[in-house]
């Protein structure tokens, strides 16, 4: 009877912390289109300083989330808006050359979030392991991307957004585990921020995919 008790009282405070984080999720998301249209007419330089920012305030959230869940939130939903600004005219330029563009990138992104969430969600198998795989791939596609700024690889672009999706995939599934898994509901802020980020790459490796595709 008490065994009950306790898997009962873990899976609820485990669906708890899950709708706390996807509704932080749904907030900085909120946050980061407010911030893509109050920088619409952002330049590209200024939409540089605006990601520093937005890094910058990533260190400050894993401090802060230590110290005062109020402070947490705060630099969470600034990261959410930095990072608006900071995309703000990646987005503009689509919204001016290709507006559908968005929307499929945002609808095959919603998608691709909930099918590989949800799978990593279900698992019970360990994922840490092909987190460290992911890691490092991601690395590897950081510096096939500064490689394509200065050398023209025939379909560099479609390998680059293709190799990002297979990544985020991975990393989506493992960050959902991580939900899953977290005891502590202080950690909501950063799980939060973690899926964010993997919404946010995948949709901008979809705008890539899909703007190379009618490019060609």
């Amino acid at each position: 009877m008490i065994s009950s008790d306790t898997t009962y009282t873990a899976g609820d405070e485990t669906r708890t912390l899950f709708g706390q984080t996807m509704g932080l999720v749904a907030a900085t998301t909120g946050l980061f289109a407010v911030g893509a249209y109050l920088g619409r007419d952002l330049s590209y330089g200024w939409g540089w300083v605006w990601f520093i920012a937005a890094f910058l305030s990533l260190f400050g959230l894993n401090y802060a989330v230590r110290q005062s869940e109020q402070a947490a939130l705060a630099i969470l939903f600034a990261f959410g808006v930095l990072m608006g600004l900071a995309m703000a005219p990646t987005i503009a330029y689509y919204a001016d050359a290709s507006p559908q563009l968005l929307w499929q990138a945002g609808g095959a992104t919603a998608l691709f979030i909930a099918g590989f969430g949800a799978a990593g969600y279900a698992t019970r198998r360990d994922l840490s392991g092909l987190q460290r795989l992911f890691f490092w791939g991601l690395v590897a596609l950081v510096v096939l991307g500064v490689v394509l700024i200065f050398v023209n690889i025939p379909n560099g672009e479609l390998v680059y957004a293709i190799g990002g999706l297979v990544i985020f995939a991975g990393l989506t599934m493992f960050d959902f585990q991580r939900v899953r898994m977290a005891q502590d509901g202080s950690s909501a802020p950063l799980l939060a921020a973690s899926i964010f980020l993997d919404i946010l790459n995948v949709f901008t490796f979809f705008l890539s995919l899909f703007g190379g595709s009618r490019r060609s």
